[in-house]
């Protein structure tokens, strides 16, 4: 949060700020009930500390635009994967625990269900994004009214994640990651959900496609084939 309100205050005192584009997440919809989530939905029930610190960034990010008329766009990332990805993702996580033999833990046994949205579609919707700031304009009482847009991006299909880590685990395989014969069923175990995680995420990007004429389209076994791919190649 002290980082987001510095990178605010240099933005009010730089005279060539065009537009400033940050991250968000899903994870700001909380526990919501209706799904497709949409940008229009109240996001005031946040389930983690990750959450309720985006949600703050996203009014951090509101102010600055009415007090400085600086255009700032969100955007709500959906559970993204690829190559390069953070270590402690789930699906980065669950293949070196299963290159080391260990078990994988599934949470909710396995119901849960995830908009996966690959690295690759992310990188195009920013830059699609960032070469289209929100309007300056004002309002009938004609002060300014904030520059501001907050945007979902994921592909709107969520995956099963019992799902997932079958195909995860027939990519490593067919990247020679994990060998043919390899036990998959005896190292994962079916476990509760945890406190702070939700049972299903799913983007609404109506409005991504309506403004930018995008939406992400990398199939699940596609961008996991690309991840170990990468992953046998960056390990050897």
């Amino acid at each position: 949060m002290v980082g987001f309100f510095n990178i605010f205050e240099a933005c009010r005192h730089c005279e060539s700020l065009e537009h400033l584009v940050y991250a968000s997440s899903s994870s700001v919809y909380g526990s919501n009930k209706k799904v497709p989530y949409s940008t229009d939905d109240k996001v005031d029930n946040p389930v983690s500390l990750y959450a309720a610190t985006k949600k703050s960034n996203e009014l951090m990010a509101h102010a600055y635009s009415k007090l400085y008329n600086i255009p700032s766009t969100g955007l709500r990332f959906f559970t993204v994967y690829g190559p390069a990805g953070r270590p402690d993702m789930a699906y980065f996580g669950f293949t070196n625990k299963l290159v080391k033999g260990e078990t994988i833990k599934i949470f909710n046994y396995g119901n849960c269900k995830r908009d996966f949205t690959y690295v690759d579609d992310i990188v195009e919707g920013i830059v699609r994004v960032m070469k289209k700031a929100p309007d300056k304009k004002n309002g009938e009482d004609r002060l300014p009214i904030p520059p501001y847009a907050v945007y979902n991006i994921g592909n709107q299909n969520p995956e099963n994640l019992q799902d997932f880590v079958q195909i995860l685990s027939e990519e490593l395989i067919r990247a020679k990651i994990l060998p043919e014969d390899y036990d998959f069923e005896a190292h994962k175990e079916l476990v509760p959900m945890q406190s702070d995680d939700v049972p299903v995420t799913y983007a609404d990007t109506s409005a991504l496609e309506r403004d930018f004429g995008y939406k992400p389209r990398t199939s699940l076994r596609d961008g996991l084939r690309n991840f170990a791919e990468w992953y046998a190649e960056f390990y050897k």
